[in-house]
């Protein structure tokens, strides 16, 4: 196997011998929360040890790393820690930590690419490294406190204290490299002839069924993945976007959930290209499966639609951001219709990065126009998810009147284009049996602190009726940087039933589960989301900033939608209030403690001047907050005092 890395022998001032650079990557840690080696690039140091479950020199070395980390907390120095063991899992590395008190980040590496890239042996070695030039100034044992089945009381030499002291005083390590005692690690396929990957039977159809469908001619890709030459001359590249998480755009947890259409790679697959492209991407026998190969798609896969939606013309220019469109387009139906399903077809595949589609009702158009929010949701494109099917007997119904409206993200590509695109919907020819739904937990009062890392902001919506969860999407902006969505029972437990700890903006992923998730009454989906406002976020607009919820880029959302049907209800029959889901909407996002009732510090200055002289009174239970019953009670009784029955909750305001 090609060696990417040189053992390093030393660091002289004016030696020709150079420390070794290492490269960037991104992995997850105990907790499921993603580490980019690079975002610390700010850092005066990076320190790295290596560890290992049930080492005994990695967990008696513990109280002297932290005492490190410790000392250098002021000083701007990071402290994480990698596991590479073959046998360790993220669940196992989670209790240990929490067994020997292990409070900073473990890096799980279950490829053990980094591993191997690194040149690592053994556990409890301690990686010095220098963000100004990526280079490892020292490797080596913490200190001389430790042998096999021996320790001292104390240390007499601190070898890495003192390489971080000579790194913060820009000084070289006087020794650079030494051997390190720990406990062996097994890379199993260190060994192994890479060269053998046979590229015809296993890495062309690894690409086939990952890769091909935006790296063809016209696709989204930049590249096509059109011969064995083109996969070769940029197979550097795709290590490098292996290794950093970057492609497949797919961003789920790997250890949370089932989904369909995943486009993420397997360990084994990662494992596989990863060690092909290091082994010098050999041709080895056999014809190109790639040579000339062509996605061939019919127009319209599920067949002529019964209407199709032409959405105007639009011209992406060759540079630049490209803020949201959010065009709408007249119903031209005079009768209303069940859909069953959608398909969009982009004009221009290349810079078509996204399309979210529905339609407003004749009721709330004037309100909702513009917002981005929908009262039917039909599909979101990406490249690979172009149809969305609903769920067996159930359908989204539109009404007479009213708008089909739609929002669409353009990424340039280096020339200017004009897109054209169109959504085709397929309707039932008879009623379903149920209706397809979908809504937001949504938060428009957030507010994302100047210069903040990793800011969280939090809402939930509340079931009051047995539900199915089909599928899932978080959106945020260029500040949010991982979201996460919890199912919290009656009985105050929680099952987180998706996370996404690299959340990419430029990849907006409706993540559909394998079976859906049965939803009980009083059950809360909590969704989560991280925003860093820092200037480490390298898309970070405007870091001194405090960002509110809004539309464009620039500010923020805390957005999460949900696709669900509910267990009791029928096409005939409809036990929906949109009146009473608005208000469990509003209450998910103004009842920030998440005691399920607004007290009067939670509540909104507009319900507080209504309810000046008369809390208590709304507050039947006398609890001393006002939940979502109560809340609807109040605005079904001011809805028929005033003749009104339209909607006034969270979602049209």
């Amino acid at each position: 196997m090609l060696r990417i890395f040189g053992i390093t022998v030393g660091l002289l001032l004016g030696s020709s011998i150079q420390a070794e650079r290492i490269e960037n990557f991104v992995l997850l840690d105990q907790h499921g929360e993603a580490h980019n080696l690079y975002y610390h690039r700010e850092k005066s140091a990076v320190v790295i040890m290596i560890q290992g479950n049930g080492c005994p020199i990695v967990r008696n070395a513990l109280t002297d790393f932290k005492a490190l980390r410790d000392t250098y907390a002021d000083q701007g120095v990071h402290f994480m820690m990698l596991n590479a063991n073959l046998q360790d899992q993220r669940s196992t590395i989670l209790a240990e930590a929490e067994k020997f008190g292990i409070d900073m980040p473990i890096l799980h590496d279950e490829t053990q690419l980094i591993g191997e890239s690194l040149n690592l042996v053994r556990t409890a070695e301690v990686l010095v490294i220098n963000p100004k030039t990526w280079q490892i100034t020292y490797r080596g044992p913490i200190n001389d406190r430790q042998v096999y089945e021996r320790q001292k009381a104390e240390a007499s030499k601190h070898f890495a204290a003192d390489a971080i002291a000579s790194a913060l005083a820009n000084q070289p390590v006087a020794v650079a490299s030494r051997d390190t005692m720990g406990c062996l690690i097994n890379f199993a396929q260190r060994n192994v002839d890479h060269a053998q990957i046979s590229y015809t039977e296993t890495i062309a159809p690894i690409l086939q069924e990952k890769c091909v469908i935006c790296h063809t001619e016209g696709g989204l890709g930049p590249w096509a993945m059109s011969s064995y030459e083109m996969v070769r001359g940029f197979s550097p590249m795709m290590r490098e976007v292996i290794r950093t998480k970057r492609m497949p755009p797919w961003h789920a947890d790997p250890h949370i959930g089932t989904w369909k259409n995943d486009k993420s790679l397997s360990v084994e697959q990662a494992q596989t290209l990863v060690h092909w492209i290091e082994a010098g991407a050999p041709r080895g026998d056999g014809e190109d499966p790639l040579q000339g190969l062509a996605i061939a798609q019919a127009e319209w896969p599920l067949g002529e639609p019964d209407l199709i939606l032409e959405m105007p013309e639009y011209t992406i220019p060759a540079s630049g951001v490209v803020d949201y469109k959010f065009p709408r387009l007249a119903n031209p139906l005079e009768q209303a219709v069940w859909v069953k399903a959608a398909t969009v077809i982009p004009g221009n595949r290349e810079v078509v990065h996204h399309i979210l589609a529905g339609s407003i009702d004749a009721t709330t158009a004037q309100a909702k126009r513009n917002s981005g929010v929908f009262d039917n949701y039909l599909i979101g494109y990406a490249p690979g998810n172009e149809t969305n099917i609903f769920p067996q007997d159930t359908g989204v119904y539109i009404a007479p009147g009213g708008e089909y409206t739609f929002q669409l993200h353009y990424t340039p590509i280096g020339r200017e284009v004009v897109d054209a695109s169109r959504i085709g919907l397929y309707f039932h020819d008879k009623q379903p049996g149920n209706f397809y739904r979908q809504s937001v937990v949504i938060d428009p009062t957030i507010e994302i602190p100047a210069n903040e890392a990793r800011h969280a902001e939090v809402a939930y919506y509340e079931f009051d009726k047995p539900a199915l969860l089909h599928d899932l999407v978080p959106h945020s902006h260029y500040r949010g940087v991982a979201s996460k969505f919890e199912l919290m029972g009656p009985d105050g437990s929680r099952e987180t039933v998706l996370s996404v700890p690299n959340y990419d903006f430029n990849w907006q992923r409706t993540y559909t589960f394998m079976e859906p998730k049965r939803i009980e009454p009083g059950s809360r989906l909590v969704h989560t989301t991280w925003y860093d406002n820092s200037a480490a976020n390298p898309g970070n607009p405007d870091p001194s900033r405090t960002v509110p919820w809004g539309l464009q880029s620039w500010d923020e959302m805390l957005y999460g939608a949900f696709s669900y049907t509910l267990v009791d209800e029928t096409s005939e029959a409809p036990v929906l209030d949109k009146a009473l889901a608005d208000t469990t909407q509003m209450v998910g996002f103004l009842d920030k403690d998440m005691d399920g009732k607004l007290s009067w510090q939670e509540l909104p200055g507009r319900i507080k001047k209504r309810l000046i002289q008369g809390f208590k009174m709304v507050d039947s239970n006398a609890d001393g907050g006002l939940d979502i019953q109560e809340l609807y009670s109040m605005s079904q009784r001011s809805r028929e005092s005033k003749g009104d029955n339209a909607s006034t909750g969270a979602g049209s305001e």
